[in-house]
């Protein structure tokens, strides 16, 4: 049976390996079991590896809709999920980066590697210059983000981000929360200008 795409869609940047916590595993599962019972479609990186493959099967198994965006070079070397709802091989990772944020109306980063933080990073400077206005939210599963946030909020204290963009992301520790705050978002409606023109 074909499931029909949903309304609201939410990308999820995760790990293409377990990790060497339990808890990153489990977390992966509840998440992809929560957007499926909510009805919440799921967009992803396309591979059955890792925390990857946990969110995907947990959704599918609870009958959610999902779909994986990889590229044609690691078709293969990430082991592409082989059923999921819908799946598209890009010529790219900057391709499938932004089909991922085309496709979407939210962003969670559950725990990860340099992929994991390379997505979250650009989502978030995209949100900077305005690209788009959409929720970011951290799930800091045992507090794996802990040494991030802490670099984030030193780069704010030495004057390299401002501390109105800081509030881009929302670093959450539980699954409730992390939902909160992915469907109540609100779009700020005034941020200071990243660049004066007389910077550029």
């Amino acid at each position: 049976m074909t499931i029909k795409r949903p309304e609201f869609n939410v990308c999820v940047f995760c790990g293409s390996r377990n990790g060497a916590q339990p808890d990153y595993s489990d977390a992966a599962r509840e998440l992809g079991i929560a957007t499926a019972q909510r009805g919440l479609g799921l967009v992803y990186g396309g591979s059955s590896n890792g925390l990857m493959g946990i969110l995907a099967n947990s959704a599918l198994a609870a009958g959610g809709y999902v779909e994986g965006i990889i590229p044609d070079g690691l078709f293969l070397k990430e082991v592409a999920h082989p059923r999921l709802s819908q799946r598209f091989v890009v010529r790219s990772m900057h391709e499938r980066k932004a089909m991922m944020a085309e496709r979407s109306n939210a962003f969670i980063a559950l725990p990860g590697g340099l992929g994991t933080f390379e997505e979250l990073f650009e989502i978030l400077t995209w949100a900077q210059l305005g690209i788009h206005a959409k929720p970011i939210v951290v799930w800091n599963v045992k507090g794996y983000y802990d040494p991030l946030l802490a670099f984030i909020e030193g780069a704010v204290t030495e004057g390299f981000v401002a501390p109105e963009h800081r509030r881009f992301i929302s670093i959450r520790s539980t699954l409730d929360e992390v939902l909160h705050d992915v469907l109540n978002f609100k779009a700020p409606t005034s941020i200071a200008k990243w660049l004066e023109r007389d910077e550029l």
